[in-house]
């Protein structure tokens, strides 16, 4: 079973077209450029996810 993180970046690199390439060649056999922005996008939505659901306060 996938962890959140891991569906989320098969999400990302479904939308940007690369599914196909990670099923021949998995993450390793991406370029520089389609990982980092595989990478960047995630970092994005994960810093956008936790802006709008912020943790609970331990006060």
């Amino acid at each position: 079973m996938l962890s959140r993180d891991e569906r989320l970046k098969y999400e990302i690199a479904r939308e940007l077209g690369l599914t196909d390439k990670l099923q021949r060649v998995g993450w390793a056999g991406l370029s520089a450029a389609e990982s980092g922005r595989v990478g960047g996008i995630f970092g994005a939505r994960k810093k956008r996810d936790q802006a709008q659901n912020p943790p609970p306060s331990l006060d």
